[in-house]
């Protein structure tokens, strides 16, 4: 962002970049959470799940690359040390099943994760709305994906 996209913005931008560090952190979280399951997920059903985890892995990744180049915009740096991820994430990171054809857990872990993330985008696009029209943008996209990847555990989840 230039000097006068900016100076438009009516929230600190100091905050907003720590915000969305927090959420850059949570993204590589679970691009790896679900990256590693798609890879060791085994027993029934385990090919559609890891094709889901392999589906979501990438947008996850995404996610982090899209807050990467708006963080950059906003003055900002991303974490460059993965082992800060955990420390600056807005929760933990979820471990994934020792039981790699427990795909009843593995949904709920993703579905918790998905919630998760659905509450942190939520709160970010209120905090913009009208205040930063090109966060709100970006967060209200990767919330509107965040919905949608909630929904297909969950369906999962009910067969």
């Amino acid at each position: 962002m230039g000097k006068q996209a900016r100076a438009i913005v009516e929230i600190s931008l100091k905050d907003l970049v720590k915000d969305l560090t927090k959420a850059y952190a949570d993204e590589w979280l679970a691009f790896y959470l679900y990256w590693y399951m798609a890879q060791t997920v085994s027993g029934k059903m385990y090919g559609g799940v890891r094709e889901a985890l392999n589906k979501i892995a990438k947008d996850e990744l995404e996610h982090a690359q899209e807050l990467t180049d708006l963080i950059v915009k906003l003055g900002g740096t991303p974490l460059a040390n993965p082992m800060e991820l955990e420390k600056n994430a807005n929760a933990p990171y979820m471990m994934p099943p020792k039981n790699t054809a427990d795909i009843n857990r593995i949904i709920r872990i993703v579905t918790e994760a998905e919630a998760e993330a659905i509450e942190v985008y939520n709160k970010l696009a209120k905090k913009t709305f009208g205040k930063d029209n090109v966060t709100y943008q970006l967060v209200t996209h990767i919330l509107a994906e965040e919905v949608e990847h909630e929904e297909m555990f969950e369906s999962l989840l009910e067969r």
